[in-house]
């Protein structure tokens, strides 16, 4: 797929450390005050801050989501995880090999099911909820197909012993980015299994006989795959992302963040979050045919946070 002229739009990121670190200090202050109960709304502020310094083509992001459509979510998520926990507690005190074999059965089917879950609701919230002059994102993905895609390619993984997970990976990334709208623009994602499998073998490998040397390398070839091949598709005209972060880029990035967290015991922590964020954009652009002033609204609102909160509980990184 080619982009149909080399236009570039530079993304840029506009946020402070200090004002992050305002923003973060009250979020913890007052999550602890509330027992964790003002979590949504502290996500929701960061999110916010966050997005809001985001720039493209002269614009800012906006994530509309609130504190209060998050809570509605926490609380069922918290519900889902102690129903899990609860069955797995069942089992382990029932006293019977069956009752234990059926409960820890039970807790990690649940569990894996809820992964799928919770990829999709995040992303048809998280999309909703965002937008670029007024123009809103979504997201158009089927549970059902994200299911059976994500069975198949685990067994085919298991089946080969880790061998088919970068296909794997490929997939899982063509099926939810190809599903991500805005306005009338269309997202996809043309990497494939090959190239990662590759990537992957020779960054091990290197990583292994350079006693870990390489890893820098390594990531920076992972970030690379995975935005350069994300595309945009506007009136069968094409743009792509493209990323030029270095390996010794990288270095530099997580030397640093490591000792900024470590040396104030995580509570510089925001400032880290703040230097990946402006690392990770001034090293990105999209490439291509694409027209801000063309776009239209296609996008319904979703408002539906539940599996926003489940998908942090299980630590998933979407895209």
């Amino acid at each position: 797929m080619e982009e149909n002229s080399t236009t570039s739009h530079q993304l840029v990121f506009r946020g402070k450390g200090t004002a992050y670190f305002e923003i973060q200090l009250a979020n913890w202050v007052l999550t602890f005050i509330s027992l964790g109960f003002y979590y949504p709304w502290a996500k929701a502020n960061s999110l916010r801050f966050l997005y809001g310094k985001t720039e493209f083509a002269g614009s800012r992001f906006t994530f509309h989501g609130t504190g209060k459509e998050m809570f509605l979510g926490f609380i069922k998520a918290i519900g889902i995880f102690i129903l899990l926990y609860g069955i797995l507690m069942a089992g382990v005190i029932s006293g019977s090999k069956t009752g234990l074999y059926i409960g820890f059965g039970i807790f990690y089917i649940g569990f894996l099911a809820l992964i799928p879950l919770a990829i999709h609701g995040r992303m048809r919230y998280r999309m909703s909820r965002t937008s670029w002059r007024g123009i809103h994102f979504g997201y158009r993905g089927e549970l059902m197909r994200l299911y059976g895609l994500f069975i198949s390619n685990l067994l085919l993984t298991i089946i080969t012993l880790g061998i088919y997970g970068s296909w794997y990976t490929v997939n899982l990334r063509k099926e939810i980015i190809g599903n991500i709208r805005m306005g009338n623009v269309q997202f996809s994602y043309e990497g494939t299994g090959t190239e990662l499998f590759l990537i992957n073998l020779k960054g091990i490998l290197l990583s292994v006989v350079t006693l870990g040397a390489y890893l820098f390398a390594y990531t920076r070839d992972l970030h690379n795959f995975y935005l350069n091949n994300v595309y945009l598709e506007q009136d069968r005209r094409f743009a792509r992302l493209s990323s030029s972060v270095t390996g010794w880029g990288y270095f530099k990035l997580i030397a640093v963040n490591l000792f900024i967290v470590v040396f104030s015991l995580g509570i510089a922590a925001p400032f880290a979050t703040i230097r990946t964020m402006r690392f990770v954009l001034q090293n990105a652009e999209l490439v291509g045919d694409f027209d801000a002033d063309s776009l239209l609204q296609t996008e319904a609102i979703y408002k539906n946070a539940t599996y926003e909160d489940v998908s942090d509980m299980l630590d998933i990184s979407i895209v």
